[in-house]
C-alpha cells in the first residue's frame, strides 16, 4: 500500500490511533493515550512561543528508508517548508522531529525512528518518555540540550 492510498480511504481516517506504513507498505498502528496528546500539544505550543520563524506542525508524514513514519511534532525552517509544503509525506525531514514515546512503543522503536528521521535528514530528533522527560539526538548523538531551540525545557510539566 502506498501513503497516498493510506490517506484517501475513508475507513483510515478519524481514527483513535496513529498510523504508519513500513517499507513493505503494511500499515502499522499505535494507541496513543490522553497523556501521549497532552505532551504532544505542549511540545507544539513550546516550540511555537520559542521560535519565530519556521512551521510548527502536528502529525507530519516523513518518507523513511522504513516507509512512511510520522513524527508527533515537527518543526521547519521556512525554507524546507517551501520544498515540503505540497508533498503528500515529506521527502524531507523538518529540521527537528519529535517523537512522544506512548506505551506500545519499545526503546528499540523510537531508537529506530530517530535514526531513520537523522537519516531522511532532520538536524535534531527529540524523544519525549511517558513522564515528560525530553532527550534532544542530532547525528553526533544525545545533546545536552537542543542546540536549535536551547531554550526548550527538559521536562514537560502539566
Amino acid at each position: 500500500m502506498k501513503w497516498e492510498e493510506v490517506c484517501e480511504l475513508k475507513q483510515l481516517q478519524d481514527l483513535p490511533f496513529k498510523i504508519e506504513l513500513n517499507k513493505w507498505g503494511q500499515i502499522v498502528m499505535s494507541p496513543v493515550k490522553i497523556k501521549h496528546s497532552f505532551y504532544q500539544g505542549r511540545i507544539q505550543r513550546l516550540l511555537e512561543s520559542l521560535l519565530n520563524t519556521g512551521e510548527v506542525m502536528p502529525e507530519c508524514a516523513i518518507n523513511t528508508s522504513d516507509g512512511v513514519k510520522v513524527a508527533d511534532v515537527v518543526w521547519c525552517s521556512d525554507e524546507r517548508f517551501t520544498q515540503i509544503e505540497d508533498e503528500i509525506a515529506a521527502s524531507i525531514a523538518p529540521e527537528i522531529c519529535v517523537e512522544v514515546r506512548s506505551s506500545s512503543n519499545t526503546s528499540e522503536e523510537m531508537e529506530f525512528k530517530r535514526q531513520l528521521y537523522l537519516e531522511a535528514q532532520a538536524i535534531e530528533v527529540w524523544l519525549c518518555n511517558e513522564q515528560g522527560k525530553m532527550k534532544f539526538y542530532n547525528a553526533k548523538g544525545e545533546l545536552a540540550k537542543s542546540l536549535l531551540v536551547p531554550d526548550f525545557p527538559q521536562e514537560i510539566k502539566r
